[in-house]
């Protein structure tokens, strides 16, 4: 029961005309709660349930009715309802009464039914008419006695023109006129501007909402839409883009009209704050008058508004037709076109079935009720009334119920969540349907419980939807982090204990020492957005951590096999110099200061060029040596080439110096950590274990394309690596080969214990393959060690012959194969004689 107060004001009733954003609703709705009781009808549901949450919170809900085709909430004593238009309750007594949206009375499809509320319904105190100052001279005529208000908007609404789809402002409405269009442009947004959210007549309230609230919270700037918004919907929007400008209504596809195109750009602009509208993707230009008349609300008035009678005879099916199709007789109206409803009544009463069962009365009303049940599901007329028919095959049945086996059977074929948009979209408008039959509360035996069965139902089909057009059209990485870039000063960032990196609760990559790698993007904008979000966010860090690396000690740092350099187990830069004492290194990454940077890198070099020192203690004595004249006279040359090379110089190639060299020469050579071996000279310490892997490092800077693996000669590339890269593996090139000092002075070992035979030394193959060698290998290192072949094979041993004078072998004892430079005590190297010359008699010059 509605509470109704007495009120000396008779009653009145007002047409509120005007423009968008004019606070029309905002004033009816004050209005209604300003008495005991009242009711507004709305022209769609999404705006009929907004509504309804602004006034429960102001009420509370157990004073606020929401009645729309498929939802009812009607508390046991509510005072206001909130209604669609079709839905609204016309026997409620109310104070109030207000209809919104009343020039759509001119609409060919709904026209006759905001029509109807304009004529008859009317609250006890109070009607109010809301709608566009078009509908002024029809109501004049149609209501003389109606008072006429005037409203003005807010902001101004001005035409910016076209404006490409990526070159939009923020806080934009792309208005599109079918599903394929928005999602087409909202795929488009996604992926060069970050998402939007997507805005259809067709989407449940929550799922509506739900991408709303995305929209207002600013997570998304762009909002994609249906011509669905240009009727109340409440939201922030700056600028309107029109992505077309013609419509299919239902029959044709035809041109808006200019006081639709200003229904919907009206959206733009907020109270006082100015709006914009323009066009955008492939739509034409606005005509200048069209322009004009939006710019400055001038349209040509509603003629007529449709009209159908809704005094019903049901004394039988011909008479219903009948009565259907009476026309008006007061002027300033006009017969609707065919309806649904009606197309589906005639098509069923061709059938004899139909005409058998509804010959009068209450079964003719349920065939009444049943052919206005809504389409939502948009499929072909046939498949509509062939869901009507069964309708009323159950309602015209014993029962008059439509049985609950049939809706269980329904419920459960739709109550799926797997599937895609489109699908998903398929499903809520089937249990739409299901919705309109549960609140027809004779139509079912227990019809609450199939309100709350499709509720749930609506609901988990509502978010599961929500979820995929956010998914599909929202980047939310993207889209949080150019919200947190918009913003003044710190966005909310932070680095985990495994190096995530999160931006506004987004991960967006990890931070490994100095280096930010980037999660991996699906397009342009999304790695320009995460390259500028980490700049912002993980740059303080990077810079706090270049500052502590300067000041690490040694113990801090290591450096890899492959020239990484660690710094408390991360790898923060790269060997790019392959001088061991004086080294250069990359700082990883690309965020830090010049400055600071540069001053992490020499401390950086300061540790390798210090762990050189230690564990190329030789080479850099030998070094120091050459540079200031410690070692003098043939062993000064040997040493420079040798540090020019790395530590190991081919003997061939300084063979005349090492025979030169005196006795003093070579202990001072010995003394430096030079070994003269058969086949090569070499430093000793580059044959170290731990020495191998830090020159290893070295070695990788002087031929990066070159890595050979095991201790086995290394058949070398057709561009030979660098002889340094070489030497700092303790390598020399023999006969197309790397071959290790220490295997080739095994191999003088093996040559020297060999038994003599024709001029050279008859080797084994087994004994080759003590060496690791295979015979390929061998014949190959021996050849390029200047032997050859003395004669045919005899088994499987060969006798090799040295070409060339100079051979560094002697006939000795056969090695005792304990040390691999046990050979080199036995070296009988021909020393020439230097005759001593008399000092010089110095003559005295002086007079």
């Amino acid at each position: 029961m509605i509470h109704s107060s007495s009120s000396p004001s008779p009653s009145r009733l007002v047409a509120v005309l005007g423009p968008t954003n004019t606070g029309k609703t905002h004033l009816a709705v004050e209005r209604m709660l300003g008495y005991a009781s009242g009711m507004i009808g709305l022209p769609l549901r999404l705006l009929a349930r907004e509504l309804y949450d602004r006034v429960a919170r102001q009420r509370g809900s157990r004073a606020v009715a929401l009645i729309t085709g498929e939802e009812k909430i009607i508390p046991p004593r509510a005072n206001y309802f909130v209604c669609t238009v079709e839905a609204m309750p016309l026997g409620a007594d109310v104070e109030f009464l207000a209809v919104d949206e009343i020039q759509l009375a001119g609409d060919p499809e709904r026209g006759h039914v905001f029509t109807s509320r304009l004529l008859g319904a009317r609250g006890r105190f109070e009607t109010m008419l809301l709608g566009a100052q078009t509908m002024a001279p029809l109501i004049r005529r149609l209501l003389p006695s109606a008072e006429m208000t005037s409203r003005e908007r807010f902001s101004r609404l001005e035409y910016v023109g076209p404006r490409k789809l990526t070159r939009l402002p923020k806080r934009t409405a792309v208005v599109a006129f079918s599903g394929e269009e928005v999602y087409a442009i909202a795929e488009l947004i996604r992926r060069q501007r970050g998402g939007a959210a997507v805005v259809m007549g067709s989407l449940s309230p929550q799922t509506r909402n739900a991408q709303v609230a995305l929209y207002q919270s600013g997570e998304v700037d762009f909002l994609v839409a249906t011509d669905a918004i240009g009727m109340g919907l409440n939201m922030d929007v700056g600028h309107v883009a029109f992505a077309g400008l013609r419509k299919f209504d239902g029959e044709r596809r035809r041109s808006l009209h200019a006081h639709e195109i200003a229904q919907i750009a009206g959206r733009a602009g907020r109270h006082l704050r100015d709006g914009a509208f323009g066009v955008t993707g492939a739509c034409p230009e606005m005509a200048s008058d069209l322009i004009d008349a939006v710019e400055n609300h001038r349209f040509e008035p509603v003629g007529a508004a449709q009209w159908r009678n809704d005094d019903l005879d049901f004394s039988g099916l011909p008479a219903l037709l009948g009565s259907l199709a009476l026309g008006p007789t007061r002027p300033g109206l006009k017969a609707s076109e065919e309806a649904l409803d009606e197309r589906v009544l005639r098509a069923l009463a061709l059938e004899d079935e139909i005409v058998a069962r509804a010959r009068g009365g209450e079964i003719l009303g349920r065939l009444w009720d049943a052919c206005q049940t809504p389409d939502f599901r948009k499929t072909t007329l046939d498949d509509h009334i062939r869901l009507v028919r069964a309708f009323f095959e159950h309602l015209s049945s014993a029962t008059r119920r439509i049985p609950e086996d049939w809706m269980a059977t329904q419920l459960r074929r739709l109550d799926r969540i797997e599937g895609e948009i489109d699908t998903l979209s398929a499903r809520l408008a089937g249990v739409r349907t299901l919705a309109y039959i549960a609140h027809r509360a004779d139509w079912l035996v227990d019809a609450g419980h199939w309100q709350e069965e499709t509720r749930r139902l609506e609901d988990r089909l509502s978010d599961t939807l929500h979820q995929k057009l956010m998914a599909r059209f929202i980047d939310r990485r993207t889209s949080a982090l150019l919200r947190g870039l918009g913003q003044e000063g710190e966005i909310l960032a932070g680095v985990s204990a495994d190096g995530s990196v999160t931006i506004e609760g987004q991960f967006v990559g990890r931070l490994r020492g100095l280096r930010f790698d980037a999660a991996e993007s699906t397009g342009p904008l999304e790695q320009k957005t995460l390259r500028a979000a980490a700049q912002r966010a993980v740059g303080p860090e990077i810079a706090r951590r270049l500052g502590a690396l300067a000041k690490e000690a040694d113990a801090a740092f290591a450096l890899t096999a492959d020239g990484a350099i660690l710094w408390r187990g991360e790898a923060v830069a790269v060997l790019t110099g392959e001088e061991p004492f004086s080294p250069r290194v990359r700082l990883y990454g690309e965020f830090g200061a010049d400055a600071t940077r540069s001053r992490a890198a020499r401390r950086l070099e300061a540790f390798v060029a210090g762990q050189a020192s230690r564990r190329l203690s030789s080479l850099r004595r030998l070094n120091q040596a050459v540079g200031d004249g410690a070692v003098k006279g043939l062993a000064r040359g040997i040493a420079w080439r040798l540090v020019e090379a790395g530590g190991v110089v081919a003997r061939r190639d300084v063979e005349q110096e090492v025979r030169s060299l005196s006795r003093l020469e070579r202990r001072t050579l010995r003394a430096f950590g030079v070994r003269i071996g058969a086949f090569s000279l070499f430093l000793a310490e580059l044959l170290g274990e731990e020495t191998r892997f830090f020159t290893k490092a070295f070695s990788l800077v002087a031929a990066p394309r070159w890595r050979p693996a095991g201790e086995g000669p290394h058949a070398l590339p057709e561009h030979r690596p660098p002889v340094r890269a070489l030497a700092l593996r303790g390598l020399l090139e023999v006969g197309g080969f790397a071959v290790h000092v220490v295997a080739l002075e095994k191999l003088d070992q093996l040559l020297r214990a060999a038994p003599a035979r024709n001029g050279g030394r008859r080797i084994s193959q087994a004994a080759l393959e003590s060496l690791g060698w295979t015979k390929a290998e061998a014949h190959s290192i021996l050849r390029g060690l200047g032997y050859l072949p003395a004669d045919r094979p005899a088994g499987d041993a060969v006798v090799w012959r040295r070409t060339g004078t100079g051979s560094t072998l002697a006939d000795g004892p056969p090695s005792s194969g304990i040390s691999p430079f046990e050979a080199l005590s036995v070296l009988k190297i021909p020393t020439p004689s230097r005759r001593r010359r008399p000092p010089s008699r110095i003559r005295n010059t002086r007079g």
